[in-house]
């Protein structure tokens, strides 16, 4: 039995789902790529390699058992990319919220039904089809929850655009007590430097009381700027459009004061240790081509 239980982006961890990258199948074909980042390096030859992608999700499951954590893993589906098991499902405070992703990726979480059988039945939720949502524009934040959207009409011309205003309030209904943010997100199909994908991917908060932000990845400044007062000028850090590329923002909290993050973030990890938190820094840079990082990994089920 697993009671999940997570009300936001920092408590301790106790349980993940950690993906895959084994067998994750020859590099994609330009039609089959998701995003602006993993067609750069699909024309590059640059595509990140399977043993190495493997090597980095191995480093971060060793921090998972230095600190305690029960890692769960998904069944390994042959020639299928797993790698991101933030997209397929989220939790917000006892309830387990299945997905509704790409329609080519619905195989993804039946590969982690040995979790999700073990999640009590009255936990276990689906939205409605029209409602389209992934994890990575999905933050609780204790009495908030935080999701990145785009709402313009040519929604349906993104294939970057993963989270309608459909789900945004079908999940205000779900948790009436909670204030749902919603924060409309720059979208690009063709550069990855233009594109937030997630939420998740030019925000993040870490310790009780600070954030990573990248203002270009938010198309409504006052958005933005609703973020910057909200945590305080003084306990932001802000990347820049070359560090959101690389990801900066889509480090993981394992505790209010430790975070796993890429070992080539020296500025950002810098940072960190200057504010108190303890840094496991890991390889994940090969991952990193794929446009997500650690968070986009990891699926948290318990959080203390």
């Amino acid at each position: 039995m697993i009671n999940v239980n997570v009300k936001n982006e920092t408590a301790r961890l106790r349980a993940v789902v950690l993906g895959t990258a084994e067998s994750v199948g020859p590099i994609p074909t330009l039609d089959e790529a998701y995003d602006p980042k993993s067609v750069e390096h699909i024309k590059a030859g640059t595509y990140p390699k399977e043993e190495d992608m493997v090597k980095e999700m191995e480093a971060v499951a060793s921090v998972f058992k230095k600190y305690e954590v029960t890692v769960y893993r998904p069944k390994v589906i042959k020639d299928y990319n797993q790698i991101f098991a933030r997209d397929i499902a989220f939790v917000i405070d006892d309830k387990f919220i299945r997905a509704n992703i790409l329609p080519d990726r619905d195989r993804e979480i039946e590969a982690i039904e040995h979790v999700w059988g073990q999640i009590p039945e009255e936990q276990r939720l689906q939205l409605p089809e029209e409602c389209h949502v992934e994890g990575g524009d999905v933050m609780p934040w204790n009495d908030y929850i935080f999701i990145g959207t785009y709402s313009g009409e040519d929604y349906a011309d993104y294939i970057t655009a993963r989270t309608n205003m459909d789900a945004v309030i079908a999940i205000q209904e779900l948790f009436p007590n909670k204030t749902v943010k919603s924060f409309e997100l720059r979208k690009s199909n063709t550069e990855a430097k233009e594109n937030a994908l997630h939420l998740d991917c030019c925000f993040q908060p870490i310790g009780t009381n600070k954030a990573i932000l990248h203002k270009n990845g938010f198309l409504v400044e006052s958005e933005y700027q609703w973020l910057v007062d909200y945590f305080g000028e003084d306990n932001i850090f802000e990347i820049t459009k070359d560090e959101m590329y690389n990801m900066n923002s889509n480090v993981f909290s394992i505790a209010e004061d430790v975070v796993i993050s890429e070992q080539n973030f020296t500025r950002l990890n810098t940072w960190l240790r200057e504010n108190g938190f303890t840094v496991e820094e890991v390889p994940y840079a090969e991952i990193a081509k794929q446009e997500g990082l650690l968070r986009c990994s990891t699926l948290p089920l318990i959080r203390d």
